[in-house]
């Protein structure tokens, strides 16, 4: 499935990854108890921050990296029957290796 949406200059698409339901100890969680996600899988970028001086700084990250983001930034959206959240550059804080 492909997405018919791209992102503007620095700001970048992603989804949310789910984490497991249950934790140690056989405890389920409910969906109204758990934290906003914060780590993600990048779907789309944009094309990059501009300068002052007019100049294309590129992504440190492509598509398809795991992502740790702010908890709550970003613009969440529904494609296609999905939730993704679209992202600053600078709400993201590191890459998952």
């Amino acid at each position: 499935m492909t997405l018919n949406i791209r992102p503007l200059g620095d700001r970048i698409l992603v989804e949310a990854v789910e984490e497991n339901q249950e934790k140690k100890g056989g405890i389920v969680i409910p969906d109204i108890a758990k934290e906003k996600p914060m780590e993600c899988r990048v779907v789309a970028l944009g094309t990059g921050k501009t300068t002052d001086n007019g100049k294309k700084v590129p992504f440190e990250i492509k598509k398809g990296d795991r992502l740790l983001v702010a908890k709550y930034g970003g613009t969440e959206v529904n494609l296609e029957g999905k939730e993704y959240k679209i992202l600053n550059s600078e709400d993201v804080l590191a890459v998952v290796e």
